[in-house]
């Protein structure tokens, strides 16, 4: 039996502000991917095109050269290509939601949204499981953060 005396969501907040730049940002990174895949199949495409929908068009052209890698045609890196060929992604779809979250998510730091405040829109939605899992990898975050790494 083990003793629990915090919940996973704060375990993963606490260890987020216990830890440098670098690995608050793995953190971010792993919790927003954890959300995505558990985002209903039927709401992918509301969240991409929330997603899409603030992306400049740097970002779009990263992410249209991606879908171009699947050989979905001719990507053009347009909003509306990108909406429009995101059904036809099939197994990859999450995969691109995780990428375009990923550029908002980093237009957002530069834009001065915290960690913290994506924490907190994110963590809410994950199951008691995910954070569970989700905790244990942000301690092995914060031993590389704290014990250095090899680099």
């Amino acid at each position: 039996m083990s003793l629990c005396f915090i919940e996973p969501q704060d375990a993963i907040r606490v260890i987020a502000d216990s830890v440098g730049r670098e690995a608050r940002r793995q953190i971010v990174g792993e919790v927003v991917g954890a959300w995505v895949d558990e985002i209903p199949e039927a709401d992918l495409l509301s969240h991409y095109a929330k997603a899409v929908a603030d992306l400049d068009e740097h970002d779009l052209s990263l992410l249209a050269a991606w879908h171009a890698s699947l050989e979905v045609g001719h990507a053009i890196p347009s909003k509306e290509f990108l909406l429009n060929v995101f059904p036809t992604l099939g197994e990859n779809r999450r995969e691109a939601l995780r990428i375009a979250a990923g550029f908002r998510g980093e237009e957002a730091f530069e834009a001065g949204v915290g960690e913290d405040e994506a924490l907190d829109a994110v963590l809410p939605w994950l199951s008691e499981e995910r954070c569970v899992q989700l905790a244990g990898e942000c301690l092995e975050l914060y031993c590389w953060d704290r014990l250095g790494s090899e680099n």
